[in-house]
């Protein structure tokens, strides 16, 4: 027997698994010590459980029987002790008198899914396993990894706890799926990969320990055989199927060594189960036969159902007491997390003064949205840009390289300025290359810079709106309140938008300013004198070279010209005229065919009939020149000023005057509860939480206590 204090350790942990359990385990991260017993549908495992227990009550029959997971904590209670007499007359004793005529009430059992009730009847415990598995896998050999928690009170036991998982099955039955094979594998590794679990692989030993289910299953997860204890089960028939064989090689780990060993057993066969054996004279069986039998006679002791009880109760203790200082830190740590987010949640009963929440909100949102914007945040990013760098990566990324890619004469081709050039000196065809054609021009270029400028702004605007969402999703008070979430990104929208206008106006403005007024003063502008000795010097640098004279003779080459004096210059040669490049070669020929006076009327439509010719190609591209240096000035100016502009009365104002906004729209009486009621959502997990809280509060008590007596 175990002593008080390794029964009490024992015990702590069916009380952490009985509160972590109510509460939902899947809350916690607090693996609790446990033997987890595994192995295939025919090893034997319900039948070594049962004779731990000393009472027939699993379920039988055949195929996967178990399909939840059995979590069975045994806990020993000493027998009643008797009492005299007050009379001074015969000795009484508080053993209770029997149920039904068969049991007594020194052992029930308990389940967790039906509270404060007993099972006196352990045929009754089997009915009720079998009925709340049918209700979460259904009739037909479903599975489910929900666990069942049973708790038997017995003077006949020692304080264990065992989890008894679903046997290896590989031909799916019934409404089992295809893949049973993999989702019952998959249950039993969750439950055996967790360090603090014992594992108790369970095999017949007239089958090859080599292909066990069982321990196969525990080396994946325990390799080493660290934490794994075997149980070899049907020893007899061994004996029975082929004389003279016996698992003394497997006990002495000559053939799949275990650090804890192995423990064989002799359980009740199918027959006797018929015939309503009990189990107490198949415990006396079982001793019988290991005392007579030649291979084990010599190592009794160490074989049969109760040596394995003593042990597992004894790895158990050893386990938890190893575990118990990691489970106390994870307890405590749990208990802070979860009393944080009950902090945010309000408290266990949610209250607070509905004016001093709205104002805190307000305050808080306020500061965290000056403080992404100026990004003096603790909470860097290294990953990513966000909040105001990404504002600053609008400005300086996306619309500079915007307005930097606008070229000027990519709309304007040197046929349309000629055109321009033409139309702007009206009757009277200029001398000079005319600035009103260069104003036009620049104009309408100008014009083009309001796109990306006022594309700048909704850029800006949208980065203001993420950084919104951010922050809704980040504040918890959020999170508690959906109608104050709701009210918050309403008015936080809407105020944007009101600073959108004035933004909005003030870039256009911006854009219509440099096109409202051409400043050809501008000290980096490319002046007209200037414009134009560039515009000779290129053309100069493409005719062909002077043509040089012979040394000699000093007579020019054959063939050259020599200032026209060379060549027979027709008088009566027509000349160009002024708009020669808008009318046809054949122009002459008409006009002399007709007489000297004749000449047609202007068509319809007057338009370049000609490429340009040597002056309208001069003239064209220094208007070309004066239009890209002033643009470039009028570029550098927007890439500038725009920025600024969006900066005063978008960025910055909603920065300033967001909290007062907040204040006139959100802080009022009237609206102060309706914007305070809290979510289904919120109330439920507060009710969790406080579960939860409560449950790790009582858990680092009850963790406390042996820990104070060297555990």
């Amino acid at each position: 027997m175990a002593s008080g204090l390794g029964t009490e350790i024992v015990g702590i942990v069916n009380k952490l698994q009985d509160v972590f359990s109510a509460v939902g385990s899947s809350a916690t991260q607090i693996d609790l010590p446990q033997i987890c017993v595994i192995g295939s549908q025919s090893s034997g495992k319900s039948s070594v459980l049962e004779n731990i227990v000393g009472r027939d009550f699993l379920p039988r029959g055949t195929g996967i029987v178990t399909r939840r997971p059995l979590v069975l904590q045994l806990i020993n209670r000493p027998k009643p002790v008797a009492t005299p007499n007050p009379d001074g007359g015969a000795v009484q004793s508080s053993k209770q008198p029997e149920v039904n005529g068969v049991e007594n009430k020194e052992e029930w059992g308990e389940f967790l899914h039906l509270p404060g009730q007993k099972f006196y009847d352990f045929n009754k415990i089997r009915d009720e396993i079998v009925r709340d598995t049918e209700a979460k896998t259904g009739k037909n050999a479903g599975i489910s990894p929900i666990p069942i928690n049973l708790r038997v009170y017995s003077p006949n036991v020692l304080t264990l706890t065992l989890v008894d998982l679903p046997g290896v099955t590989r031909v799916p039955v019934g409404d089992q799926p295809r893949d049973i094979e993999r989702q019952i594998k998959d249950m039993l590794l969750k439950f055996i990969q967790k360090p603090a679990c014992i594992i108790l692989a369970v095999t017949a030993a007239n089958t090859d320990l080599a292909n066990s289910d069982g321990l196969n299953l525990a080396r994946e997860v325990d390799p080493e055989g660290s934490r794994t204890i075997g149980v070899l089960t049907k020893v007899d028939l061994m004996c029975v199927w082929d004389a003279g064989t016996d698992v003394v090689d497997i006990l002495a780990g000559r053939v799949i060594p275990l650090r804890l060993g192995y423990v064989p057993v002799v359980n009740r066969g199918q027959k006797d189960i018929d015939s309503s054996r009990s189990i107490q004279a198949a415990l006396e069986h079982e001793r019988q036969f290991f005392d007579t039998h030649p291979s084990y006679r010599s190592k009794s002791q160490y074989c049969g159902t109760p040596f394995l009880a003593r042990k597992l109760n004894m790895i158990l203790m050893h386990h938890i007491r190893a575990t118990l200082p990691d489970i106390k830190a994870r307890i405590t740590s749990q208990l802070g997390k979860y009393n944080a987010e009950l902090t945010s949640l309000g408290g266990p009963h949610g209250e607070g003064n509905s004016a001093n929440v709205v104002l805190s909100v307000i305050t808080e949102f306020t500061s965290e949205y000056r403080t992404m914007i100026d990004g003096n945040t603790q909470d860097l990013n290294v990953n990513e840009l966000s909040g105001g760098a990404r504002i600053s990566f609008v400005f300086h990324e996306l619309f500079l390289n915007g307005i930097k890619t606008i070229d000027p004469f990519d709309q304007v081709k040197d046929g349309d300025i000629r055109t321009i050039l033409y139309n702007s000196s009206g009757s009277t065809p200029a001398l000079f290359v005319g600035t009103a054609a260069f104003e036009v021009i620049v104009k309408q270029q100008i014009k083009r810079l309001e796109e990306p400028a006022l594309k700048c702004c909704q850029l800006v605007y949208d980065e203001l709106i993420r950084i919104l969402s951010q922050l809704l999703a980040k504040i918890q008070a959020f999170r508690r309140y959906p109608a104050l979430r709701e009210r918050f990104n309403a008015v936080v929208v809407n105020f944007f938008k009101q600073a959108m206008t004035p933004t909005s106006k003030l870039v256009a403005d911006l854009v219509a300013m440099q096109a409202c007024y051409v400043n050809t003063t501008h000290p980096d502008f490319l002046n007209g004198h200037r414009a134009m000795a560039i515009v000779q010097d290129r053309m100069n640098a493409k005719k062909p070279a002077v043509q040089q004279t012979d040394p000699k003779s000093g007579k020019l080459a054959p063939g050259a010209l020599n200032n026209d004096k060379d060549l027979d210059v027709d008088p009566k040669k027509d000349e160009p005229g002024f708009f020669n490049s808008f009318f046809a070669g054949t122009r002459s020929a008409q006009v002399k065919k007709k007489g000297a006076a004749a000449m047609d009327s202007p068509p319809p439509q007057i338009r370049p009939q000609a490429a340009l010719n040597e002056r309208e190609t001069m003239e064209t591209e220094v208007i070309k020149l004066l239009i890209n240096s002033y643009f470039n000035i009028v570029k550098r100016e927007m890439i500038d000023m725009v920025p600024k502009a969006i900066s005063l009365t978008l960025v910055s104002y909603t920065k300033e005057t967001l909290q007062q906004q907040l204040l006139q729209e959100l802080y009022k009486p009237e609206v102060l509860d309706e914007l305070l009621k809290e979510s289904e959502h919120v109330v439920n997990r507060r009710k969790e939480v406080v579960s939860m809280v409560q449950a790790l509060t009582k858990a680092e008590e009850w963790v406390s206590y042996p820990t104070s007596y060297g555990y």
